[in-house]
């Protein structure tokens, strides 16, 4: 599906109100450090995020995208890349997000439209509630197969998986263990390895 090309924001063009947010608005947001998404109308603005935030996400990317590429079995991202979910007004930035081979054709030149296989959201004290909430039902509705909830202040990973229409919580790994993800077939990570530094 063709995205539409849109100018850049002028006077003449006003922000909408909170919940009258469309895909065409978004596309105008400027590129600031901030992550902006959207999810029924309404715009949710993240600060950069912490070290330790950072730190979670670049050992999840490394090490998915190192066994995704060894094995062939697609592409591993990271944010900020725009992901528009089937829902025309919802367009999100997950941390991490796996993409299988034989689905690759949702991925764009500056977009991805379509659900990703895999997400990983690491959480902050300014996005918690945010991402087990609104986006984890986006995510659900939208038909993501696997969306880990990584909490590196707890030290804890959190593996939904999706059965049928809704999320089922696979397992709660903590210090010790090991994370395996269904989706990213064979793929296992130490909790220790994530936090790690």
């Amino acid at each position: 599906m063709a995205l539409p090309t849109v100018q850049a924001p002028t006077t003449a063009q006003p922000w909408p109100e909170q919940g009258q947010w469309s895909y065409v608005d978004w596309l105008r947001l400027p590129d600031d450090g901030y992550r902006y998404e959207l999810i029924e109308g309404e715009l949710f603005v993240s600060p950069s995020p912490s070290i330790e935030h950072q730190n979670a996400v670049s050992a999840l990317l490394t090490a998915m995208r190192h066994y995704a590429r060894g094995k062939s079995l697609g592409l591993v991202l990271t944010a900020p890349i725009g992901v528009q979910l089937p829902e025309h007004t919802v367009v999100v930035q997950p941390d991490v997000l796996f993409i299988s081979r034989d689905r690759l054709d949702i991925v764009g030149d500056d977009m991805i439209t379509g659900a990703p296989d895999l997400v990983v959201e690491v959480l902050s004290p300014s996005n918690w509630v945010f991402d087990r909430t609104r986006k984890q039902k986006a995510y659900e509705q939208a038909g993501v197969r696997e969306y880990w909830i990584v909490d590196y202040r707890a030290r804890t990973v959190d593996v939904l998986v999706l059965e049928g229409r809704e999320f089922v919580q696979r397992g709660h790994y903590a210090a010790g263990e090991v994370v395996p993800s269904e989706i990213l077939l064979g793929f296992v990570m130490p909790v220790a390895d994530i936090f790690a530094r």
